[in-house]
């Protein structure tokens, strides 16, 4: 019984793709992580560029 059960890999290929899934989670969430600072560069340029424009000078008003 003991042999059966260690030669049973059916669960070894449920725990390999939840590791890949969870690789693929991290990638993706790092991806996400860089592109949301550069986002955010973007909109500061973008809002600093409209509020000299609009003669604001960034007060918001």
């Amino acid at each position: 019984m003991l042999t059966k059960l260690w030669n049973d890999k059916r669960g070894v290929t449920a725990i390999e793709y939840g590791l890949i899934a969870a690789l693929i989670a991290v990638a993706i969430i790092g991806i996400l992580s860089a592109v949301g600072k550069s986002l955010t560069g973007v909109f500061t340029s973008v809002n600093t560029q409209l509020s000299t424009a609009a003669g604001t000078g960034g007060t918001g008003g």
